[in-house]
């Protein structure tokens, strides 16, 4: 059987903390800041958990 390949975007986004659980940042931080007030965007840069139903979908996009 050939070697389990993880997904190359997924494997750059998401980090796998100690106890197991998959860490993620944040979207709509990149552009138009402008209209977003300084609390939603202080808030954005905050990192974030995936959340449970996509747990397995994360782990076995980047082989855990």
């Amino acid at each position: 059987m050939p070697k389990m390949k993880s997904n190359r975007g997924a494997k750059k986004r998401f980090r796998v903390t100690a106890t197991g659980r998959i860490k993620r940042y944040k979207a709509y931080k990149s552009h138009i800041l402008t209209k977003k007030s300084a609390k939603r965007k202080r808030n954005l840069r905050k990192a974030g958990y995936v959340a449970d139903v996509d747990e397995a979908k994360v782990k076995r996009m980047i082989c855990v």
